[in-house]
């Protein structure tokens, strides 16, 4: 007769064990959803500001070349103000010479 209650207890705690198991696996099952879910999120979002960075290291390059352009148009716009000053310098000073001479 006392072996009914210890069989009873054994059994019981086989059970336990095995609720306990199947209860471990289910909530590693869930969060292995959820960690991939969040990975996947984190992926998203990392493939997004990789996207912004390309972009903006494409604007950064435009920029560069239109950089270059102005400074390129700036220079010939130097030299045709340096070339126009010399004219107006010539100019001046056959003017000079004409007004002095009269």
């Amino acid at each position: 007769m006392q072996e009914i209650p210890i069989l009873i207890s054994f059994l019981s705690l086989c059970v336990a064990v095995v609720v306990g198991i199947t209860g471990i696996r289910r909530n590693q099952a869930t969060d292995d959803k959820k960690e991939a879910s969040e990975m996947t999120t984190l992926i998203v979002k990392l493939e997004n500001i990789n996207n912004g960075v390309n972009e903006i290291k494409s604007d950064m390059r435009n920029m560069r070349n239109d950089i270059q352009d102005l400074r390129d148009r700036l220079i010939i716009v130097e030299q045709s103000t340096k070339s126009a000053h010399h004219r107006l310098d010539s100019f001046e000073g056959k003017h000079e010479k004409r007004e002095t001479s009269q």
